[in-house]
């Protein structure tokens, strides 16, 4: 078998094929029993049909045709085993003349894994490190400070007042919101809480209620803000009307001993002070890293050249449309109305998203060929204990088999795995 490959523009290879008679007449036999057994032919036993008599019976075209494809089917992953060609998506065959005794030649095109180019990176990954290792994680007595009012302020005690609201007060508002005397979509609520000073709403609607009292009414005329989230009412006037509920005085707690006590297990505000600055200080240092792992990834593509296939953009592209819809249902919300109200179809966010859809491919292209140039890979063992980590999360096996594909789970467990290894090797560089 001779085999010849031509490298394409966007990721693609052509490889042509050519077998020799002897090496693909087999295939012929192969067929012939095949139909042998499919068909029944008067005088023989099925299986037991001549190739002669299936030749008359459907013409040598057919058988011939037939073969090729088997011989297409048998030798094309042999080719790109041999090669080592890691060939994705559907392949286009073309097959050249076909004839008995004759050499048979076929090509086929087909996308490959990219080529992952990358410039000279040592020397800017090693910067980025000594930059990193000169910082130093350190959470401040104000940090501490404002996460302890941040607990104070959870626990306020709220006591009713029959005063005028202040800032700092929580209330109870009714209100709806029109444009040109209708109401808007989701424009209407009752009882609605706020803390009057967080800021929480659109500009200008908190400042109207200071200096009401319970069951006042007023109404005011507001802009939305011209990047609000509702792209329709981005930028436009509408009426506000409310009228004011409950207003409530909030007793923030002394920051003492007691309310450290009050929190769980602490002897003293000192020991709670220690376990926030501990906790503070783990989740900076994880921040940090992913920080310092962003900029190194950021680095390496910039040095990297890849001819993208459109296929793994594609892909890309889905999945960030993927995520991007569970993000939005875990805030209450339904997809295709927010798309509505963003006035953009899921086409149109794809094709935005395209350039950072090549980023992240990119990424991951990067991380597997430094992965397989430095020899980085991870044993089944270790694939095993954390895939076990996973499926303790599951109440039993009818639920793991039920809701997990243990292959994909094996595979993205390892690629993680893998990654955190090449993470660590361009950290210790």
């Amino acid at each position: 078998m001779e085999v010849t490959v031509k490298k394409l523009p966007e990721s693609k290879v052509e490889i042509s094929v050519a077998l020799p008679w002897e090496e693909w007449q087999g295939e012929m036999d192969h067929v012939a029993e095949h139909l042998g057994k499919e068909v029944k032919v008067a005088g023989f036993r099925p299986g037991k049909v001549p190739r002669d008599v299936l030749e008359k019976r459907f013409g040598k075209e057919a058988l011939l045709m037939e073969a090729t494809e088997h011989v297409v089917d048998h030798s094309y992953p042999k080719v790109l085993k041999e090669n080592k060609i890691d060939a994705i998506g559907r392949p286009e065959v073309k097959v050249g003349k076909v004839a008995l005794g004759e050499t048979f030649e076929y090509s086929v095109v087909t996308v490959v894994m990219p080529e992952v180019v990358l410039k000279p990176w040592k020397d800017d990954i090693k910067k980025i490190n000594v930059d990193f290792s000169i910082q130093k994680d350190v959470i401040s007595d104000a940090e501490i400070n404002a996460e302890l009012e941040k607990l104070a302020d959870m626990r306020a005690k709220l006591v009713t007042v029959n005063r005028e609201a202040k800032t700092g007060d929580n209330v109870l508002v009714d209100f709806s919101v029109l444009q040109d005397g209708v109401l808007i979509e989701n424009g209407k609520s009752e009882k609605h809480p706020l803390v009057l000073g967080k800021g929480v709403f659109i500009p200008g609607f908190e400042e109207q209620l200071l200096g009401m009292k319970e069951g006042e009414e007023n109404t005011f005329e507001l802009n939305f803000p011209t990047e609000y989230h509702v792209k329709h009412l981005a930028g436009k006037t509408a009426t506000f009307q409310v009228k004011l509920g409950v207003v409530q005085e909030r007793e923030i707690p002394v920051l003492d001993d007691t309310f450290a006590k009050g929190l769980g297990n602490f002897e003293s505000l000192e020991k709670l002070k220690e376990n926030i600055r501990n906790g503070m200080l783990e989740e900076k240092k994880i921040k940090n890293k992913e920080v310092h792992r962003t900029k190194m990834l950021d680095s390496l593509v910039e040095k990297a050249t890849i001819d993208y296939p459109e296929i793994l953009v594609e892909e890309e592209q889905t999945r960030m449309v993927h995520e991007f819809e569970a993000q939005i249902q875990s805030m209450g919300l339904k997809f295709p109305e927010y798309l509505t109200q963003i006035k953009k179809t899921e086409e149109e966010i794809k094709i935005e998203w395209k350039p950072q859809a090549k980023k992240r491919l990119a990424a991951h292209l990067i991380l597997n060929m430094l992965a397989d140039t430095e020899e980085i890979d991870v044993d089944s063992q270790e694939v095993e204990v954390e895939m076990n980590k996973t499926l303790q999360g599951y109440k039993n096996i009818k639920d793991i088999e039920k809701n997990i594909d243990m292959e994909r789970l094996y595979s993205a467990t390892r690629g993680q795995l893998r990654n955190e290894k090449v993470f660590d090797f361009l950290e210790k560089l």
